[in-house]
């Protein structure tokens, strides 16, 4: 807990760090640098949640969104190489300046992938993880362990799977103790 608070000197509080991601039962996130499967209720669900506030990935991450960067949000891509520009986003060179830059807001959210999430763990306040409720055969990108000591479930909605979802999952939030 003390290196955290010493890497967020820097960051005025109280905005809040929060990390945002599906993963299976494996932890894993991603398979050929793709989401694991289409649930329409978790997309809603990460546009609901992330609408307004700015958003932290990685290049590969964005790389991989469909129509660019995301709308009714603040897009920051994390790249060490400076020639990296796209539209409507915003380049840091590393995730303490992106923070930094972000330090008069109230939520950021971390969205991707998996090395930007192991970087932001550390830092984060809040996860916000829907858990499907399957393992996904080769997956080859997944989420960080978490120290189970150190996070509290807050939060907690469970669905069956149906016509529209192959899996049932679960909505959760976790909050730093």
């Amino acid at each position: 807990m003390e290196n955290r608070r010493l890497s967020l000197d820097s960051i005025r509080r109280p905005m809040v760090v929060s990390i945002i991601a599906a993963m299976d039962e494996q932890r894993a996130i991603g398979k050929k640098q793709q989401l694991l499967c289409h649930l329409p209720n978790d997309m809603k669900h990460f546009r609901e949640v992330t609408a307004g506030h700015t958003v932290i990935m990685g290049r590969k991450t964005f790389e991989t969104l469909p129509k660019g960067a995301l709308s009714n949000r603040r897009n920051i891509i994390l790249s060490s190489n400076a020639d990296v520009h796209y539209e409507n986003t915003v380049r840091y060179g590393s995730l303490q300046e992106a923070l930094k830059a972000c330090a008069a807001e109230d939520e950021v959210f971390i969205i991707g992938g998996g090395s930007v999430y192991r970087q932001a763990m550390p830092l984060a306040d809040k996860i916000y993880l829907t858990l499907i409720h399957h393992t996904v055969e080769d997956a080859d990108t997944f989420f960080p362990p978490a120290d189970t000591e150190n996070w509290v479930e807050t939060a907690r909605q469970d669905f069956a799977k149906d016509e529209k979802h192959p899996y049932s999952y679960s909505f959760l939030i976790y909050s730093r103790k």
